[in-house]
């Protein structure tokens, strides 16, 4: 079995069908790691979605903010903008089938690869988190999220504040903060703060902040050292300069004419599909 993680595919079909040509991937005996953002500004996000629902269990799927978007959206929560490629899946017969499988999706996923730890979310993990708690603080918005009271997290999921994780928060500060991070964080000052006006490159961090990567882990946070891949963050180019934690990042813009890319979770090879209006 081969596994394999690609960066955010955005409605980008017809590259994510080439690359996976190029992999050789066989859904019966490998596996697919995805970090989220299938949807929205490509021509192809339902396509997408299709595809993705139908590799089953070939495919760990976390969610990123472009998909929540889209489930807000189709509950009449937030407003399409002029850039959204959303309206084929909201106007698709099988929407209200891709729509409840996406929303069922993680937040975060980690399996052991080899002897050695590999973590999974859309935008990172606070450095502050250990492991346990990264887990746990996903499964309280994912349980949400997949339950039957989803409206209402979706209805006021959007919003800024709080923008520093503090354990005591609750109701719907505490979900929309772990949904912040785990979907939309880039930088954060000392004190992990998150800003979300930056989303350029390094140059782009306002006074005080770095990216997440940048800042270590506490001293025995995350104990076998894992390696975190994260999707979101297109103008990084697949780089993280002058990281502290083992970070990959996986995005590499193909909705903005860069392309796809697949990294090898055993050996570590990086597969570029370029995009189509490269």
């Amino acid at each position: 079995m081969t596994q394999w993680a690609i960066g955010d595919l955005q409605g980008c079909h017809e590259e994510f069908v080439r690359l996976l040509e190029r992999l050789d991937f066989k859904p019966e005996c490998d596996e697919l790691w995805l970090a989220g953002d299938l949807v929205n500004r490509g021509p192809g996000s339902l396509e997408c979605l299709r595809h993705v629902k139908a590799l089953g269990d070939s495919v760990r799927v976390v969610l990123g903010n472009h998909d929540l978007h889209l489930l807000a959206v189709a509950e009449g929560y937030g407003r399409l903008k002029r850039s959204d490629t959303l309206m084929p899946i909201l106007d698709a017969p099988d929407r209200d089938e891709l729509l409840d499988w996406l929303r069922r999706q993680p937040l975060m996923v980690t399996a052991m690869i080899g002897a050695r730890r590999t973590v999974m979310s859309h935008a990172g993990v606070l450095p502050s988190w250990t492991l346990d708690q990264s887990v746990a603080f996903a499964r309280e918005a994912e349980t949400v999220l997949s339950g039957d009271h989803y409206r209402d997290f979706l209805g006021d999921m959007y919003g800024n504040t709080p923008d520093l994780w503090q354990e005591d928060l609750s109701g719907m500060d505490r979900l929309r903060c772990i949904v912040n991070v785990f979907t939309r964080m880039r930088f954060i000052d000392q004190d992990g703060r998150m800003d979300f006006a930056a989303k350029e490159g390094l140059g782009s961090a306002p006074e005080g902040y770095r990216p997440w990567f940048q800042y270590p882990r506490p001293e025995g946070a995350w104990d076998d050292s894992p390696r975190l891949l994260f999707g979101h963050w297109a103008a990084l180019e697949g780089k993280t300069p002058a990281a502290r934690q083992d970070a990959e990042a996986l995005d590499t813009g193909c909705v903005w004419g860069g392309g796809l890319t697949a990294l090898n979770l055993e050996t570590g090879e990086r597969v570029f599909e370029p995009a189509v209006n490269a």
